[in-house]
């Protein structure tokens, strides 16, 4: 590689590695590239760090100054994420105590580790089995059921997957459900009919069939029929929230949402067109349109767990990254505030650099402090009556 050359290696580096700072431009490959950016920039590291002793080694000239202040601007923001996840742990087990209670932490839990970003050092996974169940018209649905690694019966999550309400199914992000099965919850990872051929509300009928199936089914699958918690990502959060709050089910004992939209009609009024997923579309094939008669209103409200919220809410752990582009983090900021209206216990983890599906590297800063803050809430709300 030509000297002169460095430069121009070091802006493309320092160029990407600006989403640690901002929010992603509409486009879906720039979204992809932000994750890339905050959630695995510690690896990406390496990078301007060669630019950096190259520089160092090749003397003078012009073309390695730039390159070794372009290739120092990019170390910094690359770590960003890091150091902020480091700074945020300190302050997250208080905070995690006083919303929900004080817990006994296993003395391996860390909130942040830096060692942790490059090591793993994993949990025996654990292996679903296929079942089936059905919803109230009758179809067959399918879900990924990982048993809890304990003895007697286990509190058990039911995760609701994203993808804009169009797409996605109960495979993704498997690791997350092997891990929280191995630490000795039950995990049952469901389907739903989808939009536009579905909308809502056969998503909250579908997640309530599933819910009734596994209460029904309790004894045979080691789980505890009085204890669930309602998991959700994107889409999933709002659809876990939404049948959580709505069901009024004292077995239901806890919800933990991910970037999540919270209340629909907010959603549709800071919809576009032209951002990265098109969500005037998404809103329209899921609700029908927009809430400007009183039965879409009645629907916008059925599907928002803002509208919903009372005495008998269960616990909730929201988390949401500032610049999330595809899902607001006013949606999670407004619902904690009415959470805290109603004296509802919940923590609203706020992620400064994070944006949408931060979680998709368990080990990363904002994996970390998820991991952390699910683990803080289930030892709480699930692990005893």
């Amino acid at each position: 590689m030509s000297e002169s050359f460095l430069p121009v290696v070091a802006l493309l580096l320092a160029l990407a590695s600006t989403l640690a700072w901002r929010p992603a431009p509409p486009w879906v490959w720039a979204w992809k590239a932000a994750i890339a950016v905050t959630e695995f920039g510690h690896w990406f590291v390496f990078l301007p760090l060669g630019l950096l002793a190259l520089a160092w080694v090749g003397g003078g000239g012009w073309w390695l100054g730039s390159a070794a202040l372009l290739g120092g601007l990019a170390v910094v923001s690359l770590l960003r994420p890091a150091w902020l996840a480091h700074r945020l742990a300190r302050d997250l087990p208080a905070q995690l105590a006083q919303a929900f209670g004080a817990t006994a932490a296993e003395p391996r839990a860390a909130v942040f580790s830096w060692l942790r970003l490059y090591g793993r050092c994993e949990e025996r996974p654990v292996r679903p089995r296929v079942e089936i169940f059905a919803n109230p018209g009758g179809e067959a649905l399918a879900l990924d059921f990982y048993p809890a690694r304990r003895d007697g019966p286990a509190p058990c999550l039911i995760v609701v997957h994203g993808g804009g309400w169009d797409g996605g199914d109960r495979t993704q992000l498997a690791e997350w459900n092997s891990v929280w099965a191995a630490r000795g919850y039950a995990v049952a990872a469901v389907s739903y009919r989808l939009a536009p051929q579905h909308p809502w509300p056969a998503q909250r009928e579908d997640v309530a069939a599933a819910l009734a199936w596994l209460k029904t089914h309790a004894e045979r699958l080691g789980v505890d029929a009085a204890r669930f918690v309602l998991v959700g990502r994107s889409a999933g959060g709002q659809i876990a929230a939404a049948v959580a709050y709505g069901a009024d089910d004292p077995a239901i004992v806890g919800v933990v949402s991910f970037y999540a939209p919270q209340d629909m009609a907010f959603a549709w009024s800071v919809s576009r067109e032209d951002d990265a997923l098109n969500s005037v579309k998404l809103m329209r094939q899921y609700l029908g349109g927009p809430p400007d008669t009183p039965a879409r209103r009645a629907t916008y409200d059925s599907a928002s767990a803002q509208a919903m919220v009372g005495p008998r809410t269960p616990p909730t752990l929201l988390l949401h990254g500032d610049p999330d582009t595809l899902v607001w983090v006013r949606h999670s900021e407004r619902l904690a505030a009415r959470l805290r209206e109603a004296g509802v216990r919940h923590h609203f983890v706020r992620l400064p650099w994070a944006t949408h599906g931060f979680d998709f590297n368990r080990h990363g800063p904002a994996g970390q402090l998820a991991d952390f803050a699910i683990d803080r809430l289930l030892r709480a709300v699930a692990a005893g009556r």
